[in-house]
């Protein structure tokens, strides 16, 4: 899965220095804060936890927008496989995922998401997620 994933960043990082973008540096498998946890010195959780149902829809309609997904068959139980998707697919919502709600998903619990509700599950529980 990391193969796959950092090719796609490479690939993304050509294409926005052909459209003259500044490319963004590939998202460590560290996390954002070092070890992948959001916390503050003290321990507790930083930032503030977004609404379950807000993720619900916005989650499903990332699935939705990707071109190889029939949108009648995502539902918040459906797996990426009910719906068509392959494993190159599947890392393809998860980066959307990461866009969608600008935070950055370790390689180890993104290969957990196997469903649009391990997604939903996963954002709906991580602090910095916006």
């Amino acid at each position: 899965m990391q193969a796959v994933r950092s090719s796609l960043w490479a690939v993304h990082g050509s294409v926005l220095q052909h459209m003259r973008v500044r490319a963004v540096v590939a998202p460590s498998t560290t996390g954002l804060w070092g070890n992948g946890n959001a916390r503050t010195m003290s321990g507790e959780a930083h930032g503030t936890y977004l609404d379950r149902r807000d993720v619900i829809d916005r989650v499903l309609a990332v699935v939705k927008s990707n071109q190889k997904v029939d949108a009648s068959k995502v539902s918040e139980t459906a797996s990426f496989k009910d719906m068509g998707l392959d494993s190159l697919d599947e890392v393809e919502v998860v980066m959307a995922l990461e866009e969608e709600f600008a935070l950055e998903i370790p390689d180890a619990e993104a290969d957990k998401i196997r469903s649009a509700s391990d997604a939903i599950d996963f954002i709906a529980s991580h602090p910095s997620a916006k």
